[in-house]
């Protein structure tokens, strides 16, 4: 590894403008939205092109210098921790809507492109992009192919995956790959899907194909009020045994509400230990006949308030909210730190009594704010690292309950990834033969393990020491994950 020699030929191929070697420049860089782990990178490299991507790639295999990819830097898992001896590979500024098809329903954009920028740019023709994490107003869309991300109506539309067509993408030997394309049927290997989630470890995403769906004619959001989690968690699972599915199903306990309502003033009820907000959408007959039937269940399962907003104004109030939720819960204290777990819908009740008890246990509060209708929680964890081993007693914590969510049948990630956060529960959710598997995928994309790094690939010493995983005695120790693929 000749890193004076590296840092040369990326100087001459980007200039003094994309290329940040000063440490304070470096400094904004340091950690994505899970802030709790830092590391300052070798060099930023911040790329104008294709091209210059795929120069950044050449000289970082000639040299095997390791590459960090990085979107907006709001991945929650820790998956664009830069490295010390390593280029964070920026691609914030391939900015570019390159073409919106309203006759095929596509657009094509590349990566840096932000998710709220795709809807702005096709609502004139009528059309809007689903998947909407809670930071789309700043993510980009390709760190969302790169964990997948949802959002609040990820239930009904589906996650990243089910809405991008086609990838342009460059491995790190220099060819450039188009996976899937225009069309939702493309022959041979989904290496599309298998892209989707990957956390940048099989390759560097150049363009996006994204779906674009009509938007609806006819919305209705409703908002209900109950005196207990349980109460709410039935309701969801009522709602979805009914045959109702909703565009969005949201839930918060009684400290997400309260932060969210001191935060943006969204008219929640400051009484209610849970919340509900369910978003109907299509034709006007539809969701007046699918209102009447999420009405009635919820009436059934407790709520003692229910709001329903018909007009787009009062929808904007109720969801506000909950999008702002992030934000308001670090009102509540100096830090918190925010899990990603799935579960059957059928035991929400009965985790969210567990995290309960886990949190008297570690004596820290959690706020929970998640989507309820596809089971994927997001307990924020409420600490002060200025208290020594508060932090480390949280990530104890959110461990827990991430082991908690496989045991019951669920998953260690819903949309955020695994980043570094995760791995320790990896081990817990694969087993030693689905590991090896996914160690072959790995090698096969990026042989040379230059690619991300140390992300989301738990190595056998760890499996071991987590959960005394038996592997073959010949087996590498390094692994990628399935859970996205």
């Amino acid at each position: 590894m000749s890193h004076q020699q590296a840092l040369e030929e990326l100087q001459a191929l980007l200039g003094q403008d994309d290329l940040i070697t000063d440490a304070a420049g470096k400094r904004p860089y340091e950690t994505d939205g899970l802030a709790a782990i830092r590391e300052v990178p070798w060099v930023v490299a911040l790329p104008r092109t294709r091209d210059a991507v795929l120069g950044v790639l050449a000289i970082c295999r000639r040299h095997r210098v390791p590459i960090v990819p990085r979107g907006a830097g709001t991945g929650l898992s820790g998956g664009a921790r830069p490295m010390a001896d390593g280029v964070l590979l920026s691609l914030a500024r391939l900015k570019r809507i390159l073409a919106i098809d309203v006759h095929n329903g596509i657009a094509r954009v590349e990566p840096g492109v932000r998710n709220l920028a795709i809807s702005e740019a096709v609502l004139p023709h009528g059309f809007f992009y689903a998947p909407d994490p809670s930071s789309q107003i700043a993510c980009s869309i390709g760190g969302n192919v790169a964990e997948n991300a949802g959002g609040v109506h990820c239930l009904k539309y589906g996650l990243t995956v089910h809405n991008v067509c086609g990838l342009v993408v460059a491995t790190l030997d220099g060819q450039v790959h188009e996976f899937g394309g225009a069309g939702w049927d493309p022959l041979g290997l989904d290496l599309r899907a298998v892209t989707c989630g990957s956390e940048g470890l099989l390759g560097i995403v150049l363009e996006v194909v994204v779906r674009l769906t009509p938007l609806p004619p006819e919305k209705a959001v409703v908002l209900a009020a109950f005196s207990s989690l349980g109460d709410a968690g039935r309701a969801v699972a009522g709602i979805i045994r009914h045959g109702l599915i909703p565009a969005g199903l949201e839930m918060m306990d009684h400290l997400a509400i309260r932060a969210a309502e001191a935060f943006v003033h969204a008219g929640y009820p400051l009484d209610a230990e849970a919340l509900l907000l369910c978003e109907l959408d299509g034709t006007v007959g539809e969701v007046s006949a699918d209102l009447a039937r999420v009405e009635a269940v919820m009436r059934e399962e407790g709520a003692f308030k229910l709001e329903v907003a018909r007009d787009p104004q009062a929808q904007a109030r109720l969801w506000l909210g909950r999008k702002a939720a992030f934000p308001a819960v670090g009102r509540l204290a100096p830090d918190y730190y925010c899990m990603d777990g799935t579960i059957p819908r059928g035991r929400l009740a009965e985790v969210l009594d567990e995290i309960a008890r886990m949190s008297d246990e570690f004596g820290l509060k959690v706020a929970n704010v998640f989507h309820a209708g596809d089971g994927n929680l997001h307990p924020l964890i409420l600490y002060d690292a200025n208290n020594p081993g508060e932090l480390e007693k949280a990530e104890r914590f959110g461990g827990r309950i991430l082991s908690h969510c496989v045991a019951v049948g669920g998953a260690v990630s819903g949309e955020h990834g695994v980043g570094v956060e995760k791995l320790d529960q990896m081990c817990d959710q694969f087993s030693a033969a689905e590991l090896a598997q996914f160690e072959r995928l790995k090698a096969a994309f990026d042989p040379d393990g230059l690619l991300n790094p140390g992300k989301a690939l738990p190595t056998l010493t760890r499996c071991v020491d987590v959960g005394g995983m038996h592997v073959h005695a010949n087996s590498s120790a390094r692994f990628t994950r399935l859970d996205r693929f």
